[in-house]
């Protein structure tokens, strides 16, 4: 056996190492549970602090956690910028809300180390939601994200059944090559759609997702969804002009 051949067989065989991402921005009533939780399932904790003014930073470092204050243009530009500075092989996003359950990890992150897909987005619609609720703007989220997940099927030939998920695993070296740009929430399908573009395995796995304890959501349903619409035509339409990328 060559040194070369040595070596790759040292870095198959090489354990992959796995962190929690977590963005957050004024969640103190739960950011320290979230990390406490996480910590059992990965090998470093880190928030990325949306420049809060209620303490979550310093509650999330009494956890436990490696706190970064974020560039603080919004969720995606944490989430973008954790990519690129978090050295674990695979990274876990997971929301600070308390809407995610931290024992669900396991199941996402063992496809990704078995080498069967390169991003798992955990699904409401399969593990449930307490979050779905029979008013408007609930229901103009539901059938939002039912639509944009018709869309990506179509124009890639796949069947997921969540595309919006914060709670979601992916190897960081893919991620870093397909070039996401959103700094809202709308980072979460534009990481869809790009490394379904780029030749990417992405799969769902169930997830349940539980009611927010406290707070609302940052999103303005009402403001942002043509800005979701808009995000996955542009990439739907980025993705039949642009040659795809080599893994």
């Amino acid at each position: 056996m060559t040194e070369h051949d040595t070596s790759r067989e040292h870095a198959a065989n090489r354990r992959s190492s796995v962190a929690a991402v977590v963005p957050a921005r004024n969640e103190a009533a739960t950011i320290a549970d979230v990390v406490a939780s996480l910590r059992p399932f990965v090998d470093r904790v880190y928030v990325y602090d949306g420049h809060s003014t209620d303490g979550t930073g310093d509650l999330a470092a009494g956890a436990g956690a490696r706190v970064v204050q974020d560039p603080g243009r919004g969720k995606g530009s944490a989430i973008r910028a954790a990519i690129e500075d978090v050295e674990e092989d695979v990274l876990v996003f997971f929301d600070a809300d308390g809407s995610h359950i931290a024992e669900e990890v396991p199941r996402l992150v063992e496809p990704v180390l078995a080498q069967e897909a390169d991003l798992v987005v955990g699904s409401r619609f399969a593990g449930g939601s307490e979050e779905l609720s029979v008013t408007l703007g609930q229901l103009v989220r539901t059938i939002g994200n039912i639509s944009m997940n018709i869309a990506i099927n179509r124009r890639w030939g796949v069947a997921l059944s969540d595309t919006l998920n914060g709670f979601r695993v992916v190897r960081r070296e893919a991620v870093r090559r397909v070039g996401l740009r959103e700094d809202r929430h709308t980072i979460e399908q534009e990481m869809v759609m790009k490394m379904l573009a780029h030749g990417y395995r992405v799969v769902n796995r169930p997830t349940h997702e539980l009611a927010r304890l406290h707070g609302d959501s940052h999103i303005r349903i009402w403001k942002e969804w043509p800005i979701f619409v808009w995000c996955v035509l542009r990439n739907i339409v980025w993705s039949k002009r642009e040659p795809r990328g080599s893994r």
